[in-house]
């Protein structure tokens, strides 16, 4: 029995990262993917922890070979995922979760049809607006450009399975945890993953 794929998406701003963490604490048998990028870290980010840094010549070199399940380029900065490490993963049986953008959620999707996506709504884009001015990671000018770009990023939301509005926290993460428990215990997975339970 293959291991259940998690694609979590959100505009940049919307708590993705944070509800992920919080949600994964409870849920210890879902592993979190860790993506390559050629974004310089921020501060407190670690390399193999929140991403994979690598310059953009690596990051080349590993697309010309075919080495990505999904890549994509987000606010100038190019995002993959590693084909290998997550075929191996899900070959074990392991449940995977992909914290990826629309683009890459798409691409993953039609390789793996059953996985299962989750967009995370900000409650406006003013609000968005107000959450990434609050953090002060980012200049004005890149701030304005992912407001653009979430516009478009908010348009796909509909093409998702589930779409948890993340207003306030608590009840996101809630709203995030009974999304991955309830397609855990799905019946075709149960009877995959525990035969002998089901041999009356």
């Amino acid at each position: 029995m293959n291991g259940l794929l998690f694609v979590v998406t959100a505009p940049s701003g919307a708590g993705k990262s944070s509800l992920i963490r919080a949600a994964l604490e409870e849920e210890p048998g879902i592993r979190l993917s860790v993506s390559y990028t050629t974004r310089a870290p921020r501060a407190g980010e670690q390399n193999g922890r929140e991403y994979h840094f690598v310059d953009p010549q690596t990051f080349q070199s590993m697309a010309e070979r075919g080495e990505f399940l999904e890549c994509a380029e987000v606010h100038g900065n190019r995002y993959g995922t590693s084909q290998r490490v997550i075929d191996e993963m899900l070959g074990r049986g392991e449940d995977l979760l992909l914290e990826i953008d629309w683009q890459g959620a798409a691409q993953v999707r039609r390789l793996y049809p059953a996985s299962v996506a989750i967009f995370i709504l900000p409650p406006s884009v003013d609000e968005l607006g107000r959450r990434m001015r609050a953090r002060g990671l980012d200049a004005e000018a890149v701030i304005e450009r992912r407001l653009t770009n979430a516009r478009e990023e908010l348009s796909h939301a509909p093409e998702f399975d589930y779409v948890i509005i993340n207003d306030v926290f608590e009840t996101a993460r809630r709203d995030l945890l009974a999304v991955l428990r309830a397609e855990r215990v799905r019946t075709a997975r149960q009877i995959g993953r525990h035969p002998r339970l089901f041999q009356v």
